[in-house]
């Protein structure tokens, strides 16, 4: 009994990715249906936003994509290009993009493996996350929790890397 109660709660802890760690590389379903390869979004910008959130259209997670699709001008400037990914199918992403007017791709992550490669257990949905990855590919900001100020943090982390 121990074992599996130990199993079970292993599982529900995932570490998240580290900063200077290598971002995973795989590919993805956006809500277009297309495939996206995130190795290739690393490669052609100065920084890739992951940004990870628990279910499409629901009130936390709109803030959260709305703040980045209101900081979009300024985190263009910065080379940024940015990724939502939640659990939902094509078509929910395809009506949260629409809905709110997001200009970036957002991830239908229903097989869980990118949830996963990044260090979440992938037990139910996407943990609320985002990571700043480099050209390079390496994890340079990561934080949890953020809504409404997602832009507004990782626009302060990439201003005080500047400064």
């Amino acid at each position: 009994l121990m074992s599996l109660f130990s199993l079970l709660f292993g599982f529900a802890r995932a570490e998240p990715l580290k900063i200077g760690a290598k971002a995973p590389v795989l590919n993805a379903t956006t809500d277009a249906g297309t495939t996206l390869n995130l190795g290739e979004v690393y490669a052609k910008n100065n920084y890739t936003l992951v940004w990870f959130y628990p279910k499409a259209l629901t009130g936390g997670c709109t803030k959260q994509g709305c703040s980045l699709r209101d900081a979009s001008a300024d985190l263009k400037k910065l080379g940024v290009a940015v990724i939502g990914v939640s659990t939902d199918p094509v078509e929910k992403q395809k009506e949260f993009k629409e809905k709110n007017n997001f200009s970036y791709p957002l991830l239908a992550d229903t097989d869980k493996k990118v949830v996963k490669a990044f260090g979440q257990s992938g037990a139910m949905m996407a943990g609320r996350e985002a990571y700043l990855i480099d050209r390079s590919g390496k994890v340079v900001y990561h934080d949890e929790k953020q809504t409404d100020k997602q832009a507004e943090m990782v626009l302060a982390f990439l201003k005080s890397k500047t400064s």
